[in-house]
């Protein structure tokens, strides 16, 4: 009987190994011979879209209007006998942190306060994970800057936009005007950084220079950064190493 025991919890343990090793080898691009981006995921019908209530960055003139998916979470198991279960329904699908929007947001639309009009960020599916003011960059410079880090492509073709798929870094005026990509197509963003003193905005993507669908210790970084003074949004390229 201990064998036999021992046999299966073995078992049990190498698929969930095996499951593992799935889930990490998931590749966030698939190569097609194109190398096309900017797919456009079909949307979801079940979904239903709402906004949050509008938020004003100090020192602004525009409202912030997050919308996204409604979401509802099971809550608890379905009981006995057929009944089902009870769900808990979000209306709340965004955080807002010290000048920065937080959540798994469809868009953005801006209004001016005094105006009744309203204009989506973008006009093409995107999932909008951070938008960040920079007020130090609009105290200096007079230039109000978004900064928002985003899916905007179905890189790994499985139908939707979503996380899995390669996250990119955009700006934006305090408008939603002048809604520009900033990394190049295809290289993960890894991070990004406000310099305050020169007014740059530091930022590292990484590459699949060996196309195997994973950003990895193999693939390469690029550093770059972007003068906030300008109105060109101009990357630049640097090496420090």
């Amino acid at each position: 009987m201990k064998n036999s025991l021992k046999y299966i919890a073995l078992i049990i343990i190498g698929t969930l190994m095996s499951c593992k090793d799935e889930v990490q080898q998931k590749p966030k691009v698939i190569y097609d011979g194109s190398n096309k981006v900017g797919a456009v995921a079909k949307s979801d019908s079940t979904q239903i879209e709402i906004a949050d209530l509008p938020i004003q960055m100090e020192g602004t003139n525009y409202l912030i209007h997050p919308v996204g998916d409604l979401r509802v979470f099971e809550k608890g198991s379905k009981a006995r006998y057929g009944s089902s279960s009870v769900n808990d329904i979000s209306f709340t699908i965004s955080n807002l942190g010290e000048y920065e929007i937080t959540g798994y947001l469809q868009n953005l639309k801006f209004q001016k306060v005094d105006s009744d009009s309203i204009r989506p960020l973008s006009d093409k599916p995107v999932l909008i994970l951070t938008a960040t003011y920079l007020k130090t960059v609009a105290d200096k410079t007079q230039n109000k800057v978004m900064v928002y880090t985003l899916t905007d492509s179905d890189t790994n073709k499985d139908g939707k936009i979503d996380t899995s798929d390669i996250k990119t870094l955009y700006l934006s005026d305090i408008s939603g005007e002048n809604f520009t990509k900033v990394s190049a197509d295809l290289q993960e963003l890894v991070d990004w950084n406000l310099i305050e003193s020169k007014n740059r905005l530091y930022f590292r993507t990484i590459e699949d220079t060996n196309q195997n669908g994973q950003f990895d210790k193999n693939d390469v970084l690029h550093y770059n950064y972007i003068d906030l003074t300008s109105k060109k949004w101009e990357v630049k390229n640097y090496k420090p190493i």
